[in-house]
């Protein structure tokens, strides 16, 4: 019977996404790949440190058990194959069981997200988000400078997405962009029983969703949407849930306010907004990432 990934939350990843290399890529921005390969050689038997999203797909990767594989985790990277050969031992060091990955030495690997029908990447590079964001695929750009999850929720996988350009279309952020707040909550109250159309991150939400259902007596998935929306804006966001069948059990509507704060009181493995605004903001608490997609990044 042949092998195949059907059924899975795919999550391909970075290696600087995974592991902090950041004093390694230090080397290799230097534009010297021969230097930065021998020293991810010499340091083969060195685990890398914990990066980003080294939480996120720990606590995915606990969904698996002798009775199902329900995630499978793939690196791929700019990383030559040599140097995979540290990212591997680092995540045999930690017990990840990561068995698979593409090393392009400095080619776009994204192409291989096709093939994989990942439900989601995350990457250091930029350019790589968007080509996944085009091609469909739920990306995001990870800040290497964010705060590390917190380890206060062992069993539970946290994930906080913002509304507008990720979990739904930029439709309303357009109406906000040119027409101002006040025409944005006009719009959105006059809609409010219409759902909003998908944005980038839908399709992870959903297989978030059938991953909860799936369970496991170990772990489970808890969710928040964290938004800049306020009343009389926010109904449209809750009603668009309900009839995509998928609910959140937290929802923040801040009006407005800075997200970090209630961020770090969420205590997210990983949050995803479509403004580097809110982004920084969110890395100075928690693992953030970039969504590079929708009329802020137009």
């Amino acid at each position: 019977m042949p092998v195949t990934l059907d059924g899975q939350l795919v999550v391909a990843i970075s290696s600087r996404a995974l592991f902090d290399f950041e004093e390694e890529n230090r080397v290799f921005e230097t534009g010297d790949d021969r230097a930065y390969m021998k020293l991810q050689l010499d340091r083969l038997d060195q685990p890398a440190p914990p990066g980003v999203a080294f939480s996120l797909v720990h606590k995915l990767l606990a969904f698996n058990d002798a009775q199902a594989q329900r995630v499978e985790v793939v690196i791929l990277s700019r990383n030559d194959p040599v140097s995979g050969m540290r990212v591997f031992r680092s995540a045999q060091h930690y017990g990840l069981p990561i068995q698979r990955g593409s090393f392009t030495r400095g080619q776009p690997p994204w192409r291989y997200l096709r093939p994989l029908r990942a439900n989601l990447f995350l990457s250091t590079h930029l350019a790589d988000v968007r080509a996944a964001l085009a091609a469909g695929v739920p990306a995001a750009q990870v800040y290497p400078h964010s705060v590390r999850a917190s380890d206060a929720h062992p069993h539970e996988v946290r994930i906080a997405f913002d509304g507008d350009a990720v979990l739904f279309s930029d439709e309303a952020e357009r109406v906000f962009q040119s027409e101002g707040l006040s025409a944005f909550q006009l719009h959105e109250a006059s809609k409010a029983g219409l759902p909003l159309p998908g944005g980038p991150f839908k399709p992870l939400l959903e297989a978030l969703h059938r991953l909860q259902a799936e369970g496991t007596s170990s772990m489970r998935v808890r969710t928040a949407l964290v938004t800049a929306r306020s009343a009389p804006a926010h109904e449209r966001a809750i009603r668009t849930l309900m009839n995509w069948n998928i609910e959140v059990d937290e929802a923040m509507f801040l009006g407005g306010l800075p997200k970090g704060e209630f961020l770090r009181e969420f205590e997210p493995d990983f949050f995803f907004d479509d403004q580097t605004g809110h982004i920084e903001s969110a890395a100075q608490h928690v693992p953030a990432g970039h969504v590079a997609s929708g009329i802020a990044n137009g």
